[in-house]
Parts: structure tokens; C-alpha cells; sequence
């Protein structure tokens, strides 16, 4: 393996555009971009794209019939079909939809072939992380299920094990129905509880089909959930797991709407805490999958001041070079973001805060609402992989 890391970006995926009443704004994958280039970033990863995912590519995951719905939709958004959830007040369609989901999901695909290859140690694709498309039909924001192509392709290069980590505000229920009756994959949702929030999956009983059982581990999120609760759930859940499973490539979801500062969840996570866990979850891939380790985005609608600084942190972390959180933005970026948005851009990579959590070891509180989440989610899943609750 010659280490280093792959960013994968082409301007073309902020074609993604579901128009301007949308809360997904493709600025926030262009912002990101900028502010991955005025830190350098740019210079300590390689900076490549791919085509778009091809018919083949995506019937790995996706029916026939779906991808052909797409196409039509793409051709004339006014034929599309609801039936296959286009044509909704989430996935309203646009004009080449298809063109811009196959290219996200190829850049997918084409990083988590790097990864297999040892072309590189990690590889980024924050534009990717379209975790709710479910094999026939659109959900959530989501046309093609890039996560979910890109297991299935490490799955079909050869690797015997993957590992799927999804710490957005909302369920990864696309990448779980993909995989739930597949062994090699081990799918870990954190996410706001389903009983408050879209799309209303990711209990903790889900725990896969017969013959995959602890295969999904759901972790279920208080509405309010803060920094400690937050990064004391991550931990008492992830490492055992992938401690247990030794997954041959580690594939996570960064999406940022865990953010207080997000208009559409309930959770109160900052910008550190979410850096933190990025950390983390860099050294699990190295702990438990040899450093494979393919990094996706996902959600974030606070499009200026929190999506970028998050994803350029994960970058940075991927790069080796991290962004020490004190560090102001450069002001080259700040002027660009008020340029494109009349807004003004956050002026460090910070929130102010040094996120601490307590380890699970530390002791369960049985009145407290985290801990019984926690305690829930390794009662149903940890039995199946040999550990206790």
C-alpha cells in the first residue's frame, strides 16, 4: 500500500441541485472545496475525479426498472414518476438528475477501488454519502446510493469484510436495507431517535436478517444530544464492534447535520465534536482495517457555517495534515464565501469548544437518557459478536 490520500472532486457535482427552495444546496460542496484548496490541502492529497457510474455500476445495488425511472425523470423532470419516490418535495426532479447522481456515485466507487488497490491509504468523497436511496426508489435527498455502491464493488474486488460507520443526524437506513442479510457488512447507524425524526428506521432492535444477525447496530439518539453524549456513544459502540469484525476497509458517513446550528434535526453537536470524531474514526481504520479507510459526507444544512469547516477537517485528517481547531479561516476563503452567498463565513475552524466524554467503562447511569440508548443498542447487537453487553 503507497499511503497518502485521494480527495475525489469534480465541479460537475454541484450540478446535484434540487433548486433554490431546496435545503440540500450544492454551495456547500463548493464552499467545502475552496476551503479544502486555501488551507493547501489540495497539495497533500491528490486531487483526482472519475466518470460517472455506468448502468452495470449501478445495478449492483440498484434495480433495472428504478434506473431507468431516473433516466426518463432526467430527460423530462415533468414525467417524473412517485412511484419510485421522484418527482417529490425531497427528491424533486431536475433536468440531467441522473447524469449528476451516476458521477457522485462514481466518485464513490473509483475511491473505494483506490483504497482496494493500495493506491492510497484513504480516500474522500464529500460530495458522496446519499445514504436513504433505497435500491428501488428515491428517499431523503437521495437519487443513487453511493455508500452502498461503493461496499458493493469492495465486496465484488474481493474484500471479505467491510465495515459501515454512519454518523449523520439521520438513520443510514439505504446502506442497512442494501446489506441486511450480508454478513461481510457490518452496517453502525448513529443517528436522532427514529420516534422524532425522518425517516423514522434505526431502532435498536433492527439487528439484520436471519443469517446476519448483529450485522446492524442502530444507535438511537436522544433529541439533544450534545458533545460528550455524543462522542460517549460513538465510543462505547464503534471499536468493540470493529474489534470484533476486523473489517478488510472501513467506509464512513460524515454527515454534519448533527450540528446545533442544523435547521432540520435536534441534535447539539459542534464543529469539534465532530472533528473528534473524525479523528477517531481515522484511527480505527488503522487499528482494525489496515488503514482502508474511504471517508464520504452526507447531510449539513447549514451550508456556510458549518458544513465546510467540518468536511475540510476530515479532509485535512485524511491528508495527515491536520487543522489545529484554533486556526483562523483564510480570508481569501471568507471573501469568497460572501461573495457567492452575502453571507459572512465563521472566522475560525472552531467552535470554541474542547469536546470531553466519559468512557463507557467509566460506569451506566440508569437514569440517563444516553445510557440507556447506549445500553439498548449493546444489549441487541454486541451478543451476536461474541461481547457483552
Amino acid at each position: 500500500m503507497s499511503g497518502g490520500a485521494q480527495v475525489m472532486w469534480d465541479e460537475a457535482v454541484t450540478n446535484y441541485d434540487f433548486g433554490p427552495q431546496h435545503p440540500m444546496d450544492p454551495v456547500r460542496l463548493a464552499l467545502t472545496m475552496r476551503l479544502v484548496e486555501a488551507f493547501g490541502l489540495d497539495r497533500d492529497a491528490r486531487v483526482v475525479s472519475a466518470p460517472p457510474a455506468g448502468d452495470a455500476t449501478l445495478r449492483m445495488v440498484h434495480h433495472r426498472d428504478y434506473v431507468e425511472a431516473v433516466k426518463r425523470a432526467s430527460a423530462d423532470p415533468r414525467s417524473a414518476d412517485g412511484s419510485y419516490g421522484l418527482g417529490t418535495e425531497d427528491v424533486p426532479a431536475f433536468r440531467n438528475m441522473h447524469e449528476a447522481s451516476a458521477l457522485i456515485a462514481g466518485q464513490s466507487v473509483s475511491a473505494a477501488e483506490a483504497v482496494w488497490r493500495g493506491d492510497v491509504t484513504h480516500a474522500v468523497n464529500f460530495a458522496g454519502g446519499l445514504h436513504h436511496a433505497m435500491p428501488g426508489g428515491a428517499s431523503g435527498f437521495c437519487v443513487y446510493n453511493d455508500a452502498a455502491l461503493a461496499i458493493a464493488r469492495l465486496l465484488e474486488l474481493g474484500a471479505e469484510r467491510v465495515a459501515y460507520v454512519d454518523i449523520d443526524v439521520h438513520h443510514g437506513d439505504g446502506v442497512q436495507a442494501a446489506f441486511w442479510d450480508d454478513p461481510r457488512v457490518l452496517t453502525i447507524s448513529l443517528h436522532e431517535h427514529p420516534r422524532v425524526l425522518f425517516p423514522g428506521t434505526g431502532w435498536p432492535e433492527e439487528c439484520g436478517a436471519q443469517g446476519a444477525e448483529g450485522m446492524a447496530v442502530n444507535v438511537a439518539l436522544p433529541a439533544g444530544t450534545a458533545d460528550g453524549g455524543w462522542l460517549r456513544a460513538l465510543h462505547s459502540v464503534v471499536p468493540d464492534l470493529l474489534d470484533s469484525f476486523r473489517p478488510s476497509v472501513l467506509v464512513t458517513q460524515h454527515g454534519a447535520d448533527t450540528h446545533l446550528d442544523d435547521p432540520l434535526a435536534h441534535l447539539a453537536v459542534t464543529v469539534d465534536a465532530q472533528r473528534a470524531a473524525a479523528e477517531a474514526l481515522h484511527g480505527w481504520a488503522h487499528d482494525f482495517a489496515d488503514g482502508r479507510w474511504l471517508a464520504l459526507g452526507g447531510g449539513g444544512y447549514a451550508v456556510v457555517d458549518v458544513v465546510p469547516r467540518t468536511w475540510t477537517h476530515l479532509v485535512a485528517i485524511a491528508a495527515g495534515r491536520p487543522v489545529p481547531p484554533a486556526t483562523d479561516t483564510p480570508d481569501e476563503w471568507r471573501h469568497a464565501v460572501y461573495a457567492r452567498t452575502m453571507q459572512k463565513a465563521p472566522r475560525r475552524m472552531t467552535d470554541g469548544r474542547d469536546p470531553e466524554w466519559r468512557p463507557w467503562e467509566d460506569g451506566y447511569d440508569p437514569a440517563n437518557a444516553l445510557d440507556q440508548a447506549v445500553l439498548a443498542t449493546r444489549r441487541a447487537a454486541f451478543p451476536a459478536h461474541g461481547l457483552l453487553p
